[in-house]
């Protein structure tokens, strides 16, 4: 599909589920490129997980915005609430909006269904309609690898059968890419899905097996490592994920009219994978270097006795790994971190947010 390249500066862009992980990262690479406009951060701050870290993020965004010559607005609230979503596009009247809120965790869906309701399906019915009654230059949005359920065939391609999730998170990903095409047609709002697999870095979310395995062997407890470790997952550093993100922003799908004289919708979904998934134990086994070498732990620790092997968890697969050739045809861009320099400025960064709190 052909590309409407578009220009932020002077823009407003709204950033939901910011000051999240991914959120955070791409609002401070916006206040940092950005020579004119205001970025919107919009987060409802919920206890999913530390808040402290939430806010931690918000200070580095605030930081940023100092010195930006983009202005920055922060608004806590939530998406699943109509009225705040009408009034802010109402108020400032976004060209471009990536929605980043969601509830995440395939896990925490399996006792928590109403929150995934609630956020990545009503949350993101109202963004598509303050989109359709407040015109905007180029809606992005996250989907998530999980759409691809437990497929055989890899590497994951955005041209693969995604109809069998394997968790009520995934399921909701997937309707989102659904009724995003579905608002694609009907009102002809360019969008773009991005299905993200398995992002980590600095102040990461602490619900992610990088960071709790961490905090679980700093405190000298026991780490569990799922299906007996015949797991590979497509890493991806947050680094090329913002990057990714960032060049998708300038580039929306373009409005044409089919054959039939219709508009054809301008809707696109990419992957933003490592492209080289990674054996659960030897990313362990990396992780575990690093945080000797950083000094989280001792040169002597006793690794095999901090970890169990364990079956596969309900909603879990037993690999990820993406085929993100559009993304580098569409927009030049593949990712380039490896595991060990990403997990390394991980552990760099652990050490010093944690100092003095015995990690």
């Amino acid at each position: 599909m052909g590309k409407v390249n578009i220009d932020i500066n002077g823009k407003t862009i709204l950033v939901t589920g910011s000051p999240g992980f991914i959120g955070a990262a791409l609002v401070m690479r916006l206040l940092k490129e950005m020579t004119s406009g205001t970025v919107i951060s919009l987060d409802n701050m919920n206890g999913y997980y530390d808040v402290g870290l939430k806010e931690y993020r918000l200070s580095l965004i605030e930081d940023i915005a100092k010195g930006a010559r983009a202005n920055h607005i922060f608004i806590k609230g939530n998406i699943a609430d109509k009225a705040l979503v009408d009034s802010i596009f109402k108020k400032y009247r976004p060209s471009i909006v990536v929605n980043l809120a969601a509830q995440a965790g395939v896990r925490y869906s399996i006792d928590n269904p109403d929150v995934y309701i609630e956020s990545n399906i009503i949350g993101f019915y109202n963004i598509l309609e303050a989109c359709r009654h407040y015109p905007t230059e180029h809606l992005v949005y996250a989907s998530s690898s999980s759409v691809y359920g437990g497929n055989k065939k890899v590497p994951f391609s955005t041209d693969d059968k995604v109809d069998n999730p394997v968790s009520l998170y995934a399921a909701t990903k997937k309707s989102n890419e659904l009724i995003a095409h579905c608002y694609s047609k009907l009102y002809n709002i360019q969008t773009t899905g991005l299905r993200f697999f398995t992002v980590y870095g600095p102040w990461g979310r602490p619900d992610m097996f990088y960071f709790s395995a961490t905090k679980k062997l700093a405190s000298n407890g026991k780490i569990q490592i799922f299906n007996y470790g015949n797991c590979k997952r497509d890493f991806t550093y947050i680094d090329d994920i913002i990057e990714g993100v960032f060049r998708v922003i300038k580039g929306a799908p373009e409005k044409k009219n089919g054959k039939d004289g219709l508009p054809m919708p301008p809707y696109a979904v990419y992957n933003i994978g490592g492209g080289t998934p990674e054996n659960l134990l030897d990313y362990i086994d990396t992780l575990q270097k690093e945080l000797v070498d950083t000094e989280i732990l001792p040169k002597n620790y006793d690794f095999e006795a901090h970890r169990e092997l364990v079956g596969m968890q309900p909603g879990d697969v037993p690999i990820t790994y993406a085929d993100s050739s559009a993304l580098e045809k569409d927009y030049g861009f593949r990712p380039k971190i490896n595991i060990k320099e990403g997990l390394h400025k991980f552990a760099v960064w652990y050490k010093e947010y944690y100092k003095g709190q015995n990690f």
